[in-house]
């Protein structure tokens, strides 16, 4: 849970050149960074063009990959996903500019308590401890058919203003990009899961997701600090573009593996929410990102989540006599609501949701403590 505690301000710009490390973000002996690179780990690039060619063997091929992957650790690749590299660059682009700029100015964006859009740098006004090493933008990316069509492009003109018109319409185009390639992967998974290929895709037709820019800047003893701390997202499906800096590892038979930038590919993983919609079949990936001492790493994350209200709950395929239910019905909106306000992601997230859930019985299953 947060603790009460003085926030204080991050400017990465200065942080980034001072050998002295804040207590704040250094982390616990047993969490800290391996001393030596750890290993590749072996990550399916699934074929998106070949999958939607229809060709059985390119088809049963994908669903075979991605069902080994998300039974075992939640983590694989896209490939020839079909994306223009021009808009992925354009959005690494405005990521940087934006990062680059003075910490008065990005403020602009700060993210208020117990909201997740915004402007965060440390996580320093919510946490006291195991400060994350990075700086995050965060935006709403509906897919709701009655608004969507200018809800990034507006977040951009209202927060930050007229000037940043053109980083609104590249985030909107890139977060068309990303809700159609997700809901590929939707189909591609009814398909491995065994109750179809529309079930998950209608789904989350109309999804209400989450955009994040993350900047992870050098660190002069990256040997003590975390860029990001180990957890499973609480979202349903991340799909993450990496620049060439090395930093994204996973946790996998008890031991860290890294994950290798590939410009050309998204890294996709599992999260709590889909987890719960596949009633434990799929495993939500237990991952962390690491700094280095001379480069900065961005990265450009995509959450697919649903609708606010939407239940989540698995098909009846997936419970049954042999596989009865592990977690109860509850929205999004709630689980949402619960990693903002009451709880810090970690390993645990699901279960300490559902413990959560179970203490603050009500009749809509929602209740939050302000």
């Amino acid at each position: 849970m947060p603790s009460e505690h003085k926030s204080f301000t991050l400017d990465s710009s200065i942080l980034q050149h001072q050998s002295h490390i804040l207590p704040q973000f250094i982390w616990p002996d047993d969490e800290k960074p391996c001393a030596e690179v750890p290993p590749r780990l072996d990550v399916p690039p699934i074929d998106v063009g070949g999958f939607l060619s229809g060709e059985p063997e390119a088809v049963s091929d994908a669903i075979r990959l991605v069902d080994k992957a998300c039974r075992k650790h939640g983590f694989f690749l896209v490939v020839n996903h079909g994306i223009d590299m021009k808009l992925i660059e354009a959005a690494h682009h405005c990521a940087s500019f934006f990062f680059e700029m003075p910490i008065d100015e990005k403020e602009r964006a700060l993210r208020k308590p117990g909201d997740y859009r915004g402007y965060a740098s440390g996580f320093t006004n919510r946490f006291s401890s195991k400060l994350p090493w990075k700086e995050t933008l965060s935006f709403q990316c509906s897919a709701d058919r009655h608004h969507h069509s200018n809800t990034v492009e507006k977040y951009f003109h209202d927060v930050l203003g007229e000037h940043y018109t053109a980083f609104g319409r590249v985030y909107h185009k890139y977060c068309e990009a990303m809700n159609s390639l997700s809901l590929t992967i939707m189909e591609l998974l009814g398909l491995s899961l065994g109750v179809g290929k529309s079930y998950y895709r209608d789904y989350f037709e109309g999804n209400d997701s989450i955009m994040r820019l993350n900047y992870y800047p050098p660190c002069q003893k990256p040997e003590l600090v975390l860029g990001t701390g180990p957890h499973c997202d609480p979202t349903s499906l991340t799909i993450l573009h990496q620049d060439n800096v090395d930093g994204l590892q996973v946790f996998v038979d008890e031991k860290w593996y890294s994950i290798a930038p590939n410009l050309q590919a998204f890294v996709i993983n599992i999260g709590n929410t889909f987890t719960a919609l596949t009633n434990g079949i799929y495993k939500g990936s237990l991952h962390r990102a690491v700094v280095n001492r001379a480069i900065p790493r961005k990265s450009l994350a995509f959450f697919l989540c649903p609708r606010m209200d939407q239940i989540v709950s698995p098909p009846k395929e997936l419970a049954c006599k042999g596989n009865p239910r592990i977690y109860p019905d509850f929205t999004w909106k709630a689980f949402l609501e619960f990693t903002q306000k009451h709880y810090r992601s970690d390993m645990q997230t699901l279960e300490a949701f559902v413990n959560w859930l179970q203490q603050n019985n009500s009749s809509n299953g929602i209740k939050v403590d302000e």
